[in-house]
């Protein structure tokens, strides 16, 4: 912690810390403590976990009140009886409340804490010089891409007029975790819509309905843990609704006993909107996963089908609406170079060749 202060404050950059650290085998946060961060790689420390340590108040040993609030919004403006679900905002720190003496023993001297809050802020006012972008940049396949190696999202990249997807990854990164990895991996996305495009209209021809009807029928069965999630969603759906529920009966009962109308309102209000949005929770998960039958997949097919009739005509952010809707991932991997693609539920797969050796094969 010490030595995170220190290095800023002595003018070092957040990427040179976060290498620093990652290369000498200090453990990240979400490395540490991986049940709370099983969303995150872990692999090495970032930037953003960097900035996150260097803005925190509470190691000075101070309290801190007021930093979220929850906002109450529609789960869908276009079907309002689907109730509200709560959303955390950031209040503005000029609101938060701090104590006024130390709660526990500070981590970080108060003066330099102070003194690292005021260069970040210099560095957020200093002027950058960037010429306007000639055209909108459009990536087709932004949040699909996945590097081979590190299993992390590939970035977009706009090279030579054309877009690409990237994955940098520091030598001290690769060292600390013993990962052969090359500094910067590329994949050009003209390289890639083809073959794909070409699997997905495949896949759907009327020729080959019966046998992706029945892999789609068949590959139900492979993802043994998409079903406990699942049945995880589902109970803690219904927990929450009878939480609610026995939280209403409380509040009613408080309201009869003499307890302020309006106070009882706000509460009211307040979990009736955890309640609604449990139940849409539930409503979607379908009260349980359960395995579609082959009509019902045909359906589903008949759907995609003429979702897919969009890419023939569409730019690249209708393609990428259109990627998601089919619940498709893509992974990339140098060597040999080829894409393998995903599209769930399914268990087809064929691979081709695009120009510059790089093959698709589709799952």
């Amino acid at each position: 912690m010490q030595r995170i202060y220190t290095e800023y404050a002595a003018g070092k950059g957040l990427y040179a810390i976060a290498e620093g650290l990652t290369g000498d085998g200090i453990l990240s946060p979400s490395a540490y403590d991986r049940d709370r961060n099983p969303h995150r790689c872990g692999l090495a420390w970032s930037k953003a976990a960097v900035r996150v340590i260097l803005t925190k108040p509470r190691y000075t040993g101070h309290q801190v009140w007021n930093k979220q609030r929850r906002d109450e919004v529609l789960i869908d403006v276009d079907d309002v009886a689907l109730g509200h679900q709560t959303r955390m905002r950031w209040n503005d720190p000029d609101a938060w409340i701090c104590s006024d003496r130390p709660v526990h023993p500070p981590l970080i001297d108060g003066t330099a804490f102070q003194t690292v809050q005021e260069l970040l802020a210099a560095a957020g006012r200093r002027a950058v010089d960037r010429k306007p972008r000639r055209t909108a940049r459009e990536y087709a396949l932004t949040g699909l891409m996945f590097c081979g190696v590190c299993r992390r999202r590939m970035q977009g990249s706009w090279n030579n007029g054309k877009p690409h997807y990237r994955c940098v990854f520091p030598d001290q990164y690769a060292l600390a975790n013993k990962i052969e990895h090359p500094r910067s991996l590329y994949v050009r996305e003209e390289l890639v819509l083809p073959p794909l495009d070409a699997w997905l209209a495949g896949a759907f021809d009327p020729r080959r309905l019966p046998d992706t009807l029945r892999a789609m029928t068949a590959g139900q069965d492979l993802d043994h843990h998409a079903d406990q999630v699942a049945t995880q969603a589902v109970e803690k759906a219904r927990a929450q609704i009878a939480e609610a529920d026995a939280k209403l009966a409380r509040y009613r009962a408080a309201l009869e006993s003499g307890t302020d109308p309006a106070l009882i309102a706000a509460w009211t209000a307040e979990i009736t909107a955890a309640k609604a949005t449990a139940q849409a929770r539930l409503r979607a998960a379908g009260g349980g996963r359960q395995r579609m039958t082959e009509d019902e997949i045909a359906t589903l097919v008949a759907a995609a089908g003429s979702i897919l009739d969009v890419l023939r005509h569409a730019d690249g952010r209708d393609k990428g609406e259109v990627y998601r809707r089919l619940g498709l991932t893509l992974t990339y991997y140098a060597d040999p170079k080829h894409v393998i693609a995903e599209a769930r539920p399914s268990a087809i797969m064929y691979e081709t060749k695009c120009p510059r050796g790089i093959s698709t094969r589709a799952t």
